[in-house]
């Protein structure tokens, strides 16, 4: 309860104080973490290893991390600071790249549901508030449940403030259910799946290696007909940037499952290519590659999975 209490404090600190206070003092911790090396950065520069491919020297490797926690920092810098920047700010700071942001919205518009799939890339809050103002409307997500509830409710109060329906991916039971009834209603849907919260997710090939990511996406899409459109963000200097890219269809043949694990090898690719162009947004400090799990519970999870897959 203290650490929550302090967590909290610190959340209001950051508001209150400049803007350049702020990026300056979360860069400081950046780079202290980076330094530091604890198993987040070590699993982050593992990750990114596959990213970079064999050639890479170690060199590479430690800039890239750097890079990349300096992202991370950014990211919780905005996330804080998020409810005090002006809505118009985060309209005119945003930089969509391709044609199917009017795709997806043409969707929505003529009542069908949408399920953006993102990876853990660049800022996927401001991403959301933005798209509500856009024209999509409320949108629902799920989230994980951290351990400290004044700080799980504090985030919970914070995303529905910028328009969003948060779920809690476990402690209430599974949501997948309410989040189809939103896709049958024609609204949106927006999971972080690059990493299966669950035991139920699907084995991709993922820059040359098996992954373990959630199944929820491409569940939702067999069992709806929602169309499924992969979406990947950076930052971009001082602004923000996204791609959402084309619906990935529902493949005419194949069981109920095979369907589920096609379309999740398609969304794979589509985070490959954006993580590939913007390697330093992607923050993962986690585990997602197979050959890093614990093969007993992978194989527990794949004699255990359900035909609908799992969800994130």
């Amino acid at each position: 309860m203290i650490i929550a209490r302090l967590y909290l404090l610190g959340w209001a600190a950051v508001c209150k104080i400049p803007s350049s206070w702020a990026q300056w003092l979360f860069m400081k911790i950046a780079d202290v973490l980076w330094w530091r090396r604890g198993p987040g950065v070590q699993q982050l520069e593992a990750n990114l290893r596959r990213v970079l491919g064999p050639g890479a020297s170690a060199d590479q490797l430690r800039r890239l991390s750097r890079a990349g926690m300096r992202s991370y920092l950014r990211y919780w810098m905005e996330v804080f600071r998020l409810h005090v920047i002006p809505p118009e700010e985060i309209m005119a700071r945003m930089r969509m790249h391709g044609d199917q942001e009017q795709v997806a919205l043409g969707h929505l518009a003529a009542g069908r549901g949408v399920i953006f799939a993102l990876p853990h890339m660049g800022n996927y809050e401001q991403a959301g508030a933005w798209i509500v103002r856009r024209g999509a409307g409320r949108f629902t997500t799920v989230a994980e449940r951290l351990s400290s509830d004044p700080v799980y409710d504090k985030f919970l109060a914070f995303r529905e403030s910028l328009g969003m329906e948060v779920l809690p991916h476990a402690g209430s039971g599974s949501p997948f259910e309410l989040l189809a009834e939103r896709l049958r209603q024609g609204h949106l849907v927006c999971l972080v799946c690059d990493r299966d919260l669950t035991a139920n997710g699907v084995d991709v090939r993922f820059f040359g290696e098996l992954a373990r990511m959630a199944a929820g996406p491409a569940a939702l899409a067999v069992q709806t007909g929602a169309a499924l459109m992969p979406v990947t963000l950076w930052f971009e200097g001082k602004d923000w940037a996204a791609r959402i890219y084309p619906e990935i269809p529902i493949p005419s043949a194949g069981d109920q499952h095979e369907k589920i694990v096609s379309m999740s090898q398609r969304m794979a690719a589509a985070f490959e290519l954006g993580i590939a162009e913007h390697p330093e947004d992607w923050h993962m400090l986690q585990k997602v590659f197979v050959a890093d799990l614990d093969t007993d519970r992978v194989s527990r999870a794949e004699s255990a999975a359900p035909a609908h897959g799992g969800w994130s």
